[in-house]
């Protein structure tokens, strides 16, 4: 493997990233709809991130796009951002950049402000869950905010 970079996001990024974020999420079986597979800003992740509270991390090997992960405000909440969009294709996992991406968006979001980080996802992601409670994330009985990802009835939350 040459060298891996954890980058943010650019432009050339966008169709990639949308592409490979639609092959992982095919590859694990998960529903189409209620999921990010659809969200209508997927092949346009760069222009998402353009607030100061919010960013979007892309793991970069030569120029070949091979995951990624951001940070955005959870709609209907008041100081809680959400870990958004983290997905790895099947060639890097167990490398520990899952570790490493939240890390470097738990920090972005620590020095954003916010107060804690909400995540979302399916029940049967048990690599991705287990993953998240390493990293300090608990489960919480009901949805936080409206994500529209419906599909997804696992929810955790991390004081930053």
């Amino acid at each position: 493997m040459s060298k891996i970079q954890i980058r943010p996001i650019q432009p050339k990024d966008n169709k990639k990233l949308g592409e490979l974020i639609q092959l992982v999420l095919e590859g694990e079986n998960a529903p189409k709809t209620g999921t990010a597979y659809a969200d209508k800003h997927l092949f346009n992740l760069n222009e998402e991130y353009t607030d100061h509270r919010t960013t979007y991390f892309v793991v970069d090997e030569a120029g070949e796009i091979l995951g990624g992960a951001g940070i955005g405000r959870l709609a209907g909440t008041k100081n809680t951002c959400e870990l958004q969009k983290m997905y790895f294709h099947q060639r890097i996992r167990g490398k520990g950049l899952g570790e490493k991406m939240i890390n470097t968006c738990l920090t972005f979001a620590k020095e954003a402000g916010y107060d804690f980080c909400y995540i979302e996802t399916l029940p049967f992601m048990k690599a991705a869950k287990k993953r998240y409670e390493k990293s300090g994330f608990e489960y919480i009985e009901k949805r936080l905010g409206n994500t529209g990802h419906f599909s997804c009835t696992t929810f955790m939350l991390k004081k930053l």
